[in-house]
């Protein structure tokens, strides 16, 4: 009996600057490869899909793929819907609306005690760090980029990671509910 098909996010790492996936011949080429209900979102490496293969094939696929047509060889993270909402309820950040000045990164591997600490230090009066089971959230209500702990986070945080601001992680969780079907 074939596994239930499942809706998958695919975050990938380092999109932007130097480093291009575009979104219309990505979901081309994940629609060719029989993945149902693709669909990508701004030009930052985000897509949804929905399959009965194992979150193990769907990386194993979507990299392989990826690297031959796009010559994109960077880390693909691959949270399910379920695991997304998840991602969604636990924001330690609820009250501020400003999507934009709270990120969701999800991390591969669990960072130090220490790594936190150490991040933490950098964060100024109204700035935040938590971490929730393997997603490490920021509030950084001045902006991600101007921020000290956003400029330290990804070598500081000690394992790889992928983050997306919070306009972005509710605009997945609403195309992977459509690619839910």
């Amino acid at each position: 009996m074939p596994r239930p098909k499942t809706a998958y996010i695919l975050l990938f790492r380092g999109v932007g600057g130097a480093t291009q996936l575009p979104v219309a011949p990505l979901r081309e080429a994940l629609t060719e490869a029989g993945f149902e209900n693709v669909a990508t979102y701004i030009n930052s490496g985000n897509a949804v899909l929905r399959t009965h293969l194992s979150r193990e094939k769907v990386i194993a696929t979507v990299a392989k793929l990826c690297e031959e047509k796009f010559g994109f060889t960077k880390a693909i993270y691959a949270p399910t819907l379920e695991e997304w909402d998840a991602v969604i309820a636990n924001n330690p950040f609820p009250d501020f609306e400003e999507g934009k000045h709270v990120h969701a990164a999800v991390l591969d591997g669990i960072p130090t005690k220490e790594a936190i600490e150490a991040l933490r230090k950098h964060a100024v009066e109204g700035e935040a760090i938590e971490l929730v089971d393997n997603v490490v959230y920021l509030h950084t209500p001045f902006g991600l980029g101007t921020s000290k702990l956003g400029e330290k986070f990804d070598k500081g945080i000690g394992v790889p990671n992928t983050a997306r601001n919070w306009n972005t992680v509710l605009k997945l969780q609403e195309l992977a509910k459509k690619a839910a079907g």
